[in-house]
């Protein structure tokens, strides 16, 4: 045990959480086998979170976590030996010692701390699906849009991307056989019916759902330059790790935009680390916040990919924190992967509350000595019932404790503050500016203004150049650019050899714009991408 540590209360292996009858420590080891923080509105929470992340980032773990009532922002600013702070600290045994941790602060709007933003790309339609709350039906054609865009090489960043991806999809109506062929995106409307029937219908309903998304603030969250993980990933000069802090008293008002954010964020941990095994300390330990709005009216199949996430993320060495109100919010097959519990107080005055308040208790290894389901209504503000696992991995029986007082500041910091912290960020300037690189949306217009140009320099008889002279020439003589009627044996052999050259040469650009691209997924244009559990992009 260190000096500095021995006054903390914390040890090298374990973070000392509160203290009652026994003391109540989180081992480090175990920390990535998951956790829950439960309790009603206004029983400690959020200073419970602020304690264990103070914990952790002390140890060298960095943090992140969802503040979507501003309050942990303290944790950034030195702490005030207030009275009832002391007195608390005092009756554990403590020496206070205020202090404070180097934070970095995100918002997907980029008002209140550094822009986060994701390509529509790297979301990957099921967790885009559950943002624009599609229909299965919905949810097959925006899988369809993802196939053909990812065959085709045409790299979704933002909004308008997919918007041209959507429009481009859409069958031509009245048109049949040789028609359909004059198109310029004949091609990708022929892909798209390949997987399936398209209507019109379906993709009109898709496009005003992104419309609603776009008016709730989902613009400025796709784009480029797209979030780096590894930057949440960091210490500081003093080996601490770092605590990342989203804001998201804003984002909480589209809940779906926030829950599904925050798991795209975790599938994306999941599929980027390697593999790691059992570690003495996590590599990273995730605060969800609100964890209820994850789950509300999420499909089968959705709940099934993130029992899967959070059953495998901690071989890699990522411990995940749920907080929410009442255990009976999180699935059960979810709460059985969550192996450290804090449960705060609890009220119970209807039948239903009763209920609930005896499924919370049934959660808890049972201790003789307490009657679980009692205590839980009893408890004060900064008591909690602690269940953390023990050396073997199994839960320690059930102890009501008193939350130990944080280090650092209770409570929000100033915009003065923020604003000092940010102008002091190890990211400063690196997302601060959007970049909208050539993608799927300059793609397609290049395609449909490439075949207008050559419509038109065909019409005039010498438009386009000596190169288009030649073309006129050539599709003169094999009837390439010709009126359709009924073409010849030949013609027909002459007009499929000109679209194969003509496709590959297209092909062939379209690979190198992509390389050349200044956005992160160009190298992936050109070849087959790969979707991991959640339908994210996987990087090889």
């Amino acid at each position: 045990m260190t000096a500095q540590n021995s006054k903390l209360g914390d040890t090298d292996d374990k973070i000392f959480v509160g203290k009652g009858d026994e003391q109540a420590w989180l081992t480090l080891a175990l920390a990535n086998r998951h956790g829950l923080v439960t309790g009603a509105t206004g029983t400690g929470k959020t200073v419970t979170l602020q304690v264990m992340a103070e914990g952790f980032a002390r140890a060298g773990v960095p943090v992140f976590a969802a503040d979507v009532k501003g309050d942990l922002s303290g944790v950034s600013q030195i702490g005030e030996a207030k009275d009832f702070i002391l007195k608390r600290a005092t009756e554990m045994g403590l020496n206070f010692q205020p202090d404070q941790f180097s934070t970095v602060f995100w918002d997907v709007f980029g008002e209140q701390g550094h822009p986060v933003r994701a390509t529509v790309t790297e979301m990957g339609p099921l967790l885009l699906a559950r943002m624009l709350d599609l229909n299965d039906v919905q949810e097959g054609v925006l899988n369809v849009a993802f196939r053909v865009a990812d065959d085709a090489g045409l790299t979704l960043i933002d909004m308008k991307d997919l918007r041209a991806l959507l429009d481009a999809i859409v069958p031509d109506a009245g048109k049949k056989g040789a028609d359909v062929e004059e198109s310029p995106l004949a091609d990708v409307k022929k892909a798209a019916q390949g997987f399936g029937n398209v209507t019109k219908a379906t993709v009109g309903t898709i496009q005003r759902q992104l419309l609603v998304l776009e008016n709730q603030g989902g613009t400025k969250f796709f784009g480029e330059p797209a979030l780096t993980l590894k930057d949440f990933m960091k210490t500081d000069r003093d080996g601490r790790g770092m605590v990342n802090i989203l804001v998201a008293d804003k984002l909480l008002q589209n809940p779906r935009l926030y829950a599904t954010f925050l798991l795209w964020m975790l599938s994306e941990l999941f599929e980027e680390l390697p593999e790691a095994g059992d570690l003495p300390k996590p590599k990273l330990v995730f605060f969800f916040d609100e964890a209820h709005l994850l789950f509300n009216d999420a499909p089968k199949a959705l709940l099934d990919k993130i029992e899967q996430v959070v059953r495998l993320i901690r071989s890699k060495g990522v411990g995940v924190y749920f907080v929410t109100q009442n255990p009976v919010d999180v699935p059960d097959r979810v709460l059985g992967q969550l192996g450290n519990r804090v449960q705060h107080a609890l009220r119970a005055f209807t039948p239903r509350d009763q209920k609930a308040v005896a499924a919370a208790a049934q959660t808890f290894r049972p201790n003789p000595k307490l009657d679980t389901a009692k205590v839980i209504m009893e408890l004060g503000k900064g008591e909690a019932l602690v269940s953390f696992l023990e050396g073997n991995g199994t839960p320690a029986m059930v102890e009501r404790v008193m939350i130990r007082p944080p280090s650092a500041r209770i409570g929000p910091i100033t915009p003065d503050e923020r604003k000092a912290i940010m102008a002091a960020s190890p990211v400063k300037g690196k997302y601060d500016t959007a970049v909208d690189a050539e993608s799927a949306y300059e793609m397609i217009q290049k395609r449909i203004a490439g075949t207008a140009a050559t419509a038109e320099g065909s019409a005039g008889g010498s438009g386009g150049g000596i190169f288009g002279q030649i073309g006129s020439i050539v599709g003169t003589v094999f009837g390439t650019n010709v009126k359709r009627g009924r073409l010849s044996t030949g013609q027909v052999i002459a007009r499929d050899v000109t679209r194969s050259v003509t496709n590959q040469v297209i092909g062939g650009m379209a690979a190198n714009i992509g390389k050349s691209l200044g956005g992160q997924l160009g190298g992936s244009i050109g070849r087959t991408l790969i979707r991991g559990a959640l339908g994210g992009l996987l990087r090889r």
